[in-house]
């Protein structure tokens, strides 16, 4: 049974397309992640099945609601942390939750109960009767987080959830998603730190310019590359002709398959292999070609792996890119003032 189904979903912000026909089937009682970089279209998604925002097209189901018109019912089923934290800085933290139940209806003595509960499972009893204007960016997600959860819903809906967190926090949230994914509760995860989703999610989609680009088990997308990762550098610090040249060169080996020069890392070139035998006579191959191999390692295959299968590009360039694009848009808008 499908908890969420989207359909041909699209959205535009003026001449900006956030979503572009996507579809998506979220299993009852997974935890599904959405990964993909800053502005592919999954917070578009997300509120849409919220009801916080109406599509241009397509159709939303929400545990059998059609949620585009039965917006009080499906609003009923879900809990949604939304990636800007916005919390009521003079109210403490106990006292936000207690206005909180009382907007969700909750009979009092339910309401004392959970935020009781929700206090002593994230970890919030020695600064939950503080002002939130003193929380720290881990102390109000935890508290936005446990918002989220007081009326038990039966879908969680994250953005980002630990986004710039501290480890402590962040271990908490994860230990928390693992404990509801456990009792089957529906969780909707969107992010774009690939270990996040790798750790936590049961399926997971890859979301590309508004659409979805690959989906299945992070295990499954894994294996379907068929190879292992290898990262080789020809001298520790190479120049990027030197990088080029032996890109070329080995994107004409039998067997090897997304090759990538990481600028980041000497110019270090990161590609998939199908055999070992591949990797025992690299050295040999490059030898011959006036190349000497300075380090070589490999591994199996990452996430940063799948999404570089599906997208052509490595998820920090996707990101690397949209930035560029946003800052090009801001720069002529501020020369046509």
């Amino acid at each position: 049974m499908f908890f969420i189904q989207l359909k041909d979903l699209s959205k535009s912000y003026g001449s900006v397309k956030a979503l572009d026909g996507l579809n998506l089937k979220v299993p009852k009682g997974t935890l599904y992640g959405l990964l993909g970089p800053n502005g592919a279209g999954k917070s578009t998604a997300l509120r849409i099945i919220c009801t916080l925002l109406n599509p241009d097209s397509g159709q939303v189901h929400v545990a059998g609601h059609n949620a585009l018109i039965e917006q009080k019912q499906t609003r009923a089923k879900l809990g949604y942390v939304a990636q800007e934290v916005a919390i009521d800085k003079i109210l403490t933290g106990r006292e936000l939750l207690q206005l909180q139940g009382d907007l969700y209806h909750l009979n009092k003595n339910y309401k004392n109960k959970r935020i009781d509960e929700l206090i002593l499972r994230l970890g919030m009893n020695d600064w939950i009767d503080r002002r939130c204007g003193s929380f720290s960016g881990g102390m109000k997600r935890r508290l936005d987080l446990a918002s989220g959860l007081l009326h038990e819903p039966e879908l969680l809906i994250l953005d980002e959830p630990t986004v710039g967190l501290d480890i402590e926090s962040r271990s908490v949230i994860w230990e928390l998603l693992k404990e509801l994914r456990n009792s089957q509760t529906t969780i909707l995860l969107s992010s774009h730190y690939l270990e996040e989703v790798d750790e936590l999610a049961d399926e997971m989609a890859i979301i590309d310019n508004g659409k979805v680009i690959a989906n299945g088990t992070p295990d499954d997308l894994k294996k379907q590359l068929g190879g292992d990762r290898v990262t080789l550098r020809v001298r520790e610090f190479s120049d990027e002709l030197e990088a080029e040249s032996v890109k070329k060169l080995i994107k004409n080996i039998h067997g090897v398959s997304n090759v990538v020069v990481n600028k980041k890392q000497g110019y270090s070139l990161n590609f998939l292999v199908r055999s070992n035998e591949i990797i025992s006579n690299l050295s040999d191959y490059l030898s011959k070609e006036n190349f000497e191999v300075f380090a070589l390692s490999h591994s199996r295959p990452s996430l940063d792996d799948v999404y570089l299968q599906a997208t052509g590009k490595t998820l920090m360039d996707a990101e690397l890119e949209l930035a560029g694009k946003r800052d090009f848009k801001l720069e002529n808008k501020q020369s046509m003032r």
